[in-house]
């Protein structure tokens, strides 16, 4: 593969755990298929020219999971740019306390960009607080324009959790995406713009889209991995991870899917009826928390 196509890794759903707390929501040993996967990395010719992880950081969204995460990056030594986005299971306030020693709004949705070799990569935060689909909240969409203007003739990566919904039949099941509303809000935005791709996880299994002319590319992460054979009737999660390596060429954008070995052990079976009211109890639970937190810091 010749040395001037840019190369990259995309990194999804790591579920990073805080090592001092059980967490039954926590299927497999992610901080040791992290640790593998970055060694696999540290192996590729030619070496990438910089990572994107596209949320789900952690788990618990916990200032100590971050911590975890932190250091084991710091471990591998990678020595290239690594660029994060936001997921539902993620919280803003762990994320910059412990990633980015931010100490200022904390609130704020995780937006970002830079240009790597040519390439502009744009990372949107669709994880508002409290929702399990992605939204994104007022300004995200004026500040994507504002930055999709800055370098108008480079090609440019879309990184973001949720990716655009696919099919607007089953408000339902809404939640596996970006909302209906914001997608098409995203359509608007991205349209005619040199976009070689969008980089998404959230759902758990590799799958590429053409979404208006634009790959759509999400992974199954580090976690765990939804049985596409069971989705006629919910989620069946199964052992097993990968990461997906990017090249960027003249002709457009290839991703090449790297699997981690598993032996596919079931780990979790969800019903949709019954996600459905996993998500209601959750987003509810999760609101009322937060307005009981609000009250009792005044």
């Amino acid at each position: 593969m010749p040395d001037a196509y840019p190369t990259f890794v995309h990194l999804t759903d790591l579920h990073i755990g805080n090592p001092a707390v059980e967490d039954d929501h926590l299927y497999s040993d992610t901080a040791t298929t992290l640790r593998s996967i970055l060694a696999e990395v540290k192996m590729l010719v030619p070496a990438p020219r910089f990572i994107v992880a596209s949320g789900d950081l952690t788990n618990r969204g916990d200032a100590g999971s971050y911590e975890q995460l932190k250091s084991i990056m710091a471990e591998a030594d990678l020595g290239i740019p690594i660029l994060y986005a936001l997921g539902n299971h993620d919280k803003r306030a762990g994320f910059y306390s412990a990633m980015l020693d931010r100490t200022g709004d904390l609130d704020k949705p995780y937006d970002h960009a830079a240009v790597i070799d040519g390439i502009h990569i744009v990372v949107l935060d669709s994880s508002v607080p409290f929702k399990i689909g992605g939204h994104f909240e007022p300004g995200q969409i004026e500040w994507l324009t504002a930055e999709l203007d800055q370098h108008p003739d480079v090609p440019k990566l879309i990184v973001i959790h949720h990716a655009p919904a696919l099919d607007t039949e089953h408000p339902d099941l809404e939640w596996e995406s970006l909302s209906f509303v914001d997608t098409e809000r995203l359509r608007v935005a991205l349209e005619g713009r040199n976009v070689i791709g969008v980089l998404s996880g959230h759902i758990h299994f590799d799958r590429v889209s053409n979404w208006h002319g634009i790959p759509v590319v999400v992974g199954i992460g580090q976690h765990a991995a939804t049985d596409v054979l069971y989705l006629h009737e919910g989620l069946r999660m199964l052992s097993g991870a990968s990461f997906a390596v990017g090249t960027v060429r003249p002709s457009g954008l290839t991703i090449s899917f790297i699997p981690q070995p598993s032996e596919r052990r079931e780990l979790k079976v969800h019903t949709f009826a019954g996600m459905a009211e996993i998500i209601k109890r959750y987003e509810t639970e999760a609101a009322t928390a937060a307005a009981v937190s609000a009250i009792a810091a005044e």
